[in-house]
């Protein structure tokens, strides 16, 4: 059987479900390393992961960025006829809601970087110098832009928990479609 790399009326394409996936490991990573670089004893280890965190960012905004324009160009399957009319209602918001986290954190934490005034470079996977956005350095600026990153990964997190429990509900409670057609990619003659 030949996969589509498109979207068709029941399925997604391999290339919405590969950006899907790396997409959502990547994100609950981040904030997996996130939470540990900040807590790591070590000043070293703790750079070296702030580097990391940094470059996954990076790369996580490109995705995102990358994914965002697929969706345009590529309609999404609709949802089961099963689906009740506030859900239906409800699941657009939840997936628009994700993008924008999913945009504003890794932005939040490259205006975090542009303003310290530590003035450390953030080389993506030591590949090149990632120039600073065109933010004034300060302490009062620097602090705004941790708490932002703080309060987007957290609310971030919580928007994804959201969308795995009703990922499961559809799976395990409603018994439907809308979690296997983002596993299993349609076939060319769908």
């Amino acid at each position: 059987m030949q996969f589509a790399i498109t979207n068709t009326p029941t399925r997604y394409g391999w290339a919405m479900i590969v950006l899907h996936w790396l997409i959502g490991i990547i994100f609950i990573g981040q904030f997996v390393l996130g939470f540990v670089m900040v807590r790591t004893a070590s000043q070293r280890t703790s750079f070296e992961l702030i580097q990391l965190h940094k470059s996954f960012g990076f790369l996580l905004l490109g995705l995102i960025i990358l994914r965002i324009a697929w969706r345009l160009g590529n309609a999404a399957p609709p949802l089961p006829r099963s689906v009740g009319t506030l859900e239906r209602k409800a699941a657009p918001l939840a997936h628009f809601a994700l993008y924008a986290f999913q945009i504003a954190l890794p932005l939040s934490g490259w205006a975090l970087v542009s303003v310290s005034t530590l003035e450390i470079p953030s080389m993506p996977f030591n590949l090149f110098v990632m120039p600073n956005l065109p933010l004034a350095e300060s302490d009062a600026a620097e602090s705004f832009w941790t708490s932002a990153h703080w309060y987007l990964a957290y609310a971030g997190i919580a928007l994804v928990a959201l969308h795995i429990a009703a990922a499961f509900r559809h799976h395990f409670l409603l018994r439907d479609n809308v979690l296997t057609r983002m596993i299993t990619p349609s076939s060319g003659g769908e």
